[in-house]
């Protein structure tokens, strides 16, 4: 599949669900104070977009940001515990500017605080994925953040350019939007000599094996070039166009205009199910292919049988996620495994028929059924 640059720009401007992302760099001062008229010009080109009959989701940094710099100190906090205090303050100012800037033009906001645990487990998957649903159809704007304040160092985001790529899946978005303090992405650093800006990506998979990118340097927020290329990887990957420019760009890019960078689709959309799969869920074991059954599910069509594992590893149930792994023990799919790791043990390598006289025939199917399996 091929897009020119002009038709991704169209999609974008003609999108019926859009995710947007902005960072905290484009909301607050260096001092770390949010910035009232920043935000209310960024919600002036969403409210557009909004009105005009778009479906509107805004991931929104800031809430440390804001925080720490209402309670006086002097920088941003480093310690966990500071920091979830931080957001705490923080998170209800931001939502305080947001609901009186979207007020001005008839719009209401909704908050949405979300954990890495709430797009790992299945169940809670689908909750936040009702739910964000139902706040666009009542016309609402969703406001989409990490719970910094409850969030621990172990699992999280970490930042909110892989957050947005993944509420753009759950709420099937048909283009995403990353907003930051850079206009655009550039084949280095811009600081660097020689740095020249790129408008358009037909294929950043095969784009970011050759940029060089870098990480936060604004030392309000925690993500960098290098995140929003891999937030734009999942959507375009996902089968949606991304595009990637300066908050204050906001509104031209809503439009269509030529701003900033557009990432071309390099895949068709799949189904809600295997996105979940692909990007969102947390294996916790695996299975070890043989040679014979690694080169079948490469091919993409074919289902996991226990003829064809030579080992089981990890401790998971039916229905959580699993890695596939070739024999030299490379990762090359994931899927949702049919069986508990401790039953799964005593069907490796046994045809179908052997299991079905022996345990019966609720036993004869496969340990990841090809439905359930995405290749990596």
């Amino acid at each position: 599949m091929k897009f020119t640059e002009q038709e991704v720009r169209r999609a974008v401007a003609q999108a019926h669900t859009l995710v947007v992302k902005v960072g905290s760099s484009s909301l607050t001062a260096a001092s770390g104070h949010l910035q009232p008229a920043r935000l209310q010009a960024l919600v002036g080109a969403l409210a557009q977009a909004r009105l005009q009959g778009a479906r509107l989701v805004l991931v929104s940094s800031g809430a440390i940001a804001a925080g720490f710099g209402s309670l006086g100190m002097a920088e941003r906090p480093q310690d966990l515990a500071t920091k979830q205090a931080t957001a705490s303050v923080g998170q209800g100012i931001l939502m305080a500017h947001y609901e009186a800037a979207f007020a001005r033009y008839g719009l209401r906001v909704g908050q949405i605080l979300i954990t890495a645990q709430d797009t790992i487990q299945p169940a809670q998957y689908r909750n936040a994925r009702r739910t964000l649903s139902r706040l666009l159809d009542l016309g609402v704007v969703p406001i989409v953040n990490e719970n910094d304040a409850l969030a621990s160092n172990e699992i999280r985001f970490g930042d909110n350019d892989h957050l947005s790529a993944l509420v753009a899946n759950i709420v099937r978005a048909d283009a995403l939007l990353l907003l930051t303090d850079v206009d655009a992405l550039y084949t280095a650093p811009p600081s660097k000599p020689g740095a020249r800006r790129i408008a358009f990506v037909p294929n950043v998979v095969k784009a970011m094996e050759s940029i060089e990118a870098e990480g936060s340097t604004s030392g309000l927020g925690t993500g960098g070039m290098t995140t929003k290329l891999e937030a734009a990887r999942i959507g375009a990957v996902s089968g949606m166009p991304v595009v990637l420019t300066r908050a204050d760009l906001a509104g031209p890019a809503l439009f269509g205009d030529p701003v900033g960078t557009a990432f071309a689709p390099v895949k068709h959309r799949g189904s809600a199910r295997r996105l979940w799969i692909k990007f969102a869920s947390a294996p916790r074991g695996s299975y070890q292919a043989d040679a014979g059954a690694a080169r079948a599910v490469c091919g993409g069509r074919a289902s996991l049988l226990p003829a064809g594992v030579s080992s089981v590893s990890g401790d998971f149930s039916a229905g959580d996620p699993v890695w596939i792994c070739d024999p030299q023990g490379t990762r090359i799919a994931k899927g949702i495994s049919a069986y508990d790791s401790e039953e799964a043990g005593h069907l490796l390598g046994r045809s179908t028929s052997e299991l079905s006289a022996a345990y019966g025939h609720q036993y004869a199917h496969p340990l990841v059924h090809r439905d359930t399996l995405v290749l990596l």
